[in-house]
């Protein structure tokens, strides 16, 4: 789920003063994004920053040497009086040897609380009485770097910035609260600032800036060039006739420092988004996604021969992906390629959309890099995620559907960050190979949203609510009340008159809905089924059996376990073509088989009095029943189509 630290949100939406996680996520419910947790401070308590005056290194018997170190924290010292004035400082042990007298680090001081939770006292340790702790990376909740601690100029902070003394928490952000939202599959733009900022505006009436719009950067963005770095597109094999790709940014930023470290408060807001720092390059393309809300991906220049080819897997084709795992692919797979020995699109460089491959990645030795921007079919990135088990952060926002205008505008971000942070030079080559199809308008009544929710909506909040959405609203010539409405191209999701009817309801307010409970029907009573079934159920309750209820699906494993003949109609099943776990394809043709399962599940943890029964449904095709027919999406299928999927469930 999205994390959200106020002060990045504030970078797109006018915040109050004092505003509390506690108050954004009710802020946020009211349009529809729900709370999942508020993250409180990572840490508590006295973390100062610190400056080595001595440091001593003692070997020890078991081979490792030990720094015994002086530290200044400032009016934290022993005395409560600063190194300068003459103030005694603090005794420290510290095994780490990445730092040097005069380095300013973080130290964690008696009584303070780092995550884990991992309290700090004085304790005495390798023959001295260690008056607090030096802190790494990874004890503070920054990042997996332990391999020593940290030294804040390294971070980007300025020297001169930085006292003994001054407190850490504040400086790192680690007394800033953090909101986890839960945000429904259909909405795939609240996986960014930028969208969570518009639904916070939508909420509150705060002013909104969309810094995914090109007239909200400084300059315009550069037009595609002859010269840019060559890509093709070459689906031959579309999912349900959509192309696997639809737009393809690269850019390229050459000259780049491979020592320049990302600053520390972007780490700093990566971190607290749930994201990882890992290199200046790779941190900046994760930063632009968590902001916009477009993935995006570094490769290594040097890696990389053109053109760039996007298509679909060959049979026997293997990549490494960046999780370096070897994994075998899939002819669906859709996959970014180049070619290195000059055969056409001989190498497998990443799995469009789900991850990049080891082999292009963007190392400490890379000086110059190719930018990737694309927009992907989201049926095809969520089944190679699926396929291959691998929900990255980019797969999460594809697979929910991406804004199309936004790869040129991300690409164009990332340039600008690594030529300032980086000191790189941006190539004026520009690639943007661009077939997205502008969002198809849809006709909607004005009435519709009172006929479908029941409130008496006028056409003013109909239309008032369409337009703050993004949506462009127009009045159909010669209709009268008839509205023509393009949805926004970060809402794919708005395909009809019922889902916009929705977002009419939402942001009118959820309040404004009242609750009527319907007039009863008159009934007959129950069928005589349900009459035994409820008779059956009530006695084998009333004799001490337990009622249960289990998933409906088996393997051959079950079967064989019932010792069922091969010619036994029971083994005939209806096979699902994407089941939940691979080794229950079937759906089962009995109860027993599922019970006995529930049974064994209890004895096996300690549980061998077992008296379970279960009433439930099976599923029996009949002799002779086919496959089951691919029905079309967004649209009724015809007759024919519906008779061939009852003739194939039997």
């Amino acid at each position: 789920m999205p994390y959200v630290a106020l002060d990045w949100l504030g970078d797109h939406v006018e915040l109050p003063a004092g505003l509390t996680a506690e108050q954004l996520a009710a802020d946020l419910v009211r349009v529809g994004l729900e709370e999942e947790a508020v993250h409180g401070a990572a840490v508590t308590g006295p973390l100062v920053v610190g400056r080595v005056l001595e440091l001593t290194p003692e070997p020890q018997k078991n081979g490792k040497t030990i720094n015994w170190c002086q530290v200044d924290v400032g009016t934290h010292n022993v005395d409560g009086v600063p190194a300068t004035d003459g103030g005694q400082p603090r005794g420290i042990v510290c095994g780490a040897h990445n730092f040097a007298e005069g380095d300013l680090v973080v130290v964690a001081l008696p009584g303070a609380v780092l995550p884990g939770p991992f309290p700090i006292a004085s304790r005495k340790t390798y023959g001295h009485v260690s008056d607090g702790m030096i802190c790494s990376q990874r004890e503070l909740g920054l990042g997996e770097d332990h391999d020593g601690i940290i030294v804040l100029p390294r971070l980007g902070y300025a020297a001169d910035d930085l006292t003994p003394g001054q407190d850490a928490v504040a400086l790192l952000g680690l007394g800033d609260e953090v909101l986890e939202i839960n945000v429904t599959p259909d909405r795939g733009y609240a996986f960014s600032y930028r969208g969570v900022a518009r639904e916070y505006a939508h909420s509150t009436g705060a002013r909104f800036t969309d810094r995914g719009l090109e007239e909200s950067l400084t300059a315009p963005l550069p037009a595609a060039t002859p010269d840019g770095f060559p890509v093709e597109v070459d689906d031959a094999a579309p999912v349900q006739g959509v192309p696997g790709c639809d737009r393809f940014v690269t850019r390229v930023v050459r000259g780049i420092d491979p020592a320049a470290t990302t600053p520390a408060w972007m780490q700093r807001r990566l971190t607290a988004s749930g994201m990882r720092p890992i290199s200046l390059a790779v941190d900046v393309t994760n930063y632009v996604m968590l902001d916009l809300g477009q993935p995006l991906h570094a490769y290594d220049l040097e890696k990389v021969a053109a053109p760039v080819v996007v298509r679909r897997a060959a049979p026997g084709e293997r990549l490494v992906t960046l999780d370096d795992v070897d994994r075998a692919l899939d002819p669906q797979d859709l996959l970014i390629t180049d070619s290195p020995d000059g055969a056409r699109a001989s190498r497998v460089l990443g799995l469009a959309g789900v991850m990049g491959g080891a082999s292009s990645e963007v190392g400490p030795a890379t000086t110059a890099v190719l930018v990737e921007a694309a927009h992907f079919d989201p049926v095809t990135v969520a089944r190679t995620a699926r396929r291959h088990r691998l929900s990255s952060e980019a797969a999460k926002r594809f697979e929910r559907g991406v804004d199309p205008q936004l790869p040129a505008v991300a690409a164009q971000r990332v340039v600008d960050l690594l030529v300032e942070l980086g000191g790189g030079t941006a190539d004026a080559a520009v690639s943007d190979l661009d077939r997205t199809a502008a969002p198809a308008p849809v006709r909607l009544p004005v009435g519709e949203a009172e006929r479908l929710v029941g409130v008496p909506y006028t056409a003013e909040q109909v239309v008032g609510a369409l337009r703050a959405l993004g949506a462009t609203v127009d009045e159909a010539p010669g209709e009268d009340g008839l509205l023509v409405v393009t949805p926004p191209s970060w809402r794919p999701d708005l395909t009809g008159a019922a889902e916009l009817v929705e977002e009419v309801a939402r942001l009118v307010g959820y309040d404004a809905i009242p609750s009527v409970l319907p007039p009863a029907p008159g009934g007959r009573g129950l069928t005589r089924e349900q009459s035994v079934r409820r008779s059956v159920a009530r006695a084998l309750a009333e004799a001490g059996l337990v009622e249960t209820l289990s998933y409906p699906f088996v393997g051959e494993g079950e079967l064989d376990a019932l010792r069922l003949p091969a010619d036994d109609e029971r083994r005939r099943a209806v096979r699902l073509v994407n089941p939940i776990a691979d080794g229950r394809p079937l759906m089962r043709t009995d109860l027993l088989s599922t019970l006995l399962e529930t049974a064994r599940r209890n004895v096996g943890r300690g549980l061998p009095d077992v008296a379970v029964f279960e009433i439930g449904l099976v599923t029996r095709p009949h002799a002779g029943a086919g496959a089951a027919p691919a029905l079309p999406p967004a649209v009724r299928p015809s007759d024919d189509a519906l008779a061939a999927l009852d003739g194939a469930s039997g």
